[in-house]
């Protein structure tokens, strides 16, 4: 069953059409690629995604129902959380407490409860700690829970970005170039992660990504884009042999 749905989906800044015609499914449980020359306006697509912007057509559909006129934050209540090209942690919280920020909005004790610090009050603080350092576990950063997230290396703090966007118990999670600026074993690490945290938290992933070789053994199906527009879509068997993807990349077959 298809979590995620884009159908038609276009928009034009001005007289510049941005995108065109753009249209796939991520099904439940999948790993999906989006890939393409730089300026191809993948991250385009994350923004209209998480309602940074707002199409001129088309339509989206998370879970079933439309999210077209949502805000970000609703968006993300929805199911959909996302990360970004720059990482953007709150480098001065720790490590735990940046995981936490993303849970705010799922707490249900009163504010009386929280001054007073009430049973409901502990019980929650204790149930949202666990979840964190669950999710923290997975990257293995539970270790350096109080650390400051700025004294993290880079890798790390990539891996905690993403760690933060699950807390919000999202269905699809947008990851935008998450192993930029990593080293190999940084990236290889990685990519057993998105294995584990799909299998472990019943996540769909959509990722945008130029490292070739992280997309070609991650990725189930592959989305390219080249000028706004799809190309081509498949299996990465099938997108690595495909003329057009190559002319793409190459400027010719």
């Amino acid at each position: 069953m298809a979590v995620l749905e884009v159908d038609k989906l276009g928009i034009a800044f001005g007289g510049l059409r941005a995108l065109e015609d753009v249209h796939f499914k991520v099904e439940e449980g999948s790993i999906v690629g989006l890939i393409g020359p730089n300026g191809a306006g993948k991250t385009t697509v994350f923004n209209l995604l998480t309602g940074v912007y707002t199409p001129t057509e088309g339509t989206i559909r998370l879970n079933g129902e439309s999210i077209l006129k949502k805000k970000t934050y609703q968006i993300t209540r929805s199911g959909l959380a996302r990360t970004f090209q720059n990482i953007r942690l709150f480098k001065d919280m720790t490590v735990i407490d940046n995981v936490k920020t993303a849970m705010n909005s799922q707490m249900k004790y009163s504010a009386f409860s929280g001054i007073f610090r009430l049973p409901s009050y502990r019980k929650e603080e204790d149930q949202v700690t666990a979840r964190a350092m669950e999710l923290l576990d997975v990257f293995g950063l539970s270790g350096q829970a109080g650390d400051l997230a700025r004294n993290l290396p880079y890798g790390k703090q990539r891996e905690l970005e993403i760690a933060r966007a699950l807390a919000s118990s999202p269905k699809v999670l947008l990851l935008d170039e998450p192993a930029a600026g990593m080293n190999p074993t940084e990236t290889q690490s990685l990519l057993e992660a998105v294995r584990l945290i799909r299998e472990r938290f019943q996540v769909s992933v959509l990722l945008i990504e130029h490292d070739m070789s992280f997309v070609m053994g991650l990725c189930e199906h592959i989305i390219v884009l080249d000028y706004g527009r799809i190309i081509a879509e498949g299996p990465a068997d099938e997108i690595r042999r495909n003329p057009k993807v190559i002319a793409a990349y190459l400027g010719g077959e």
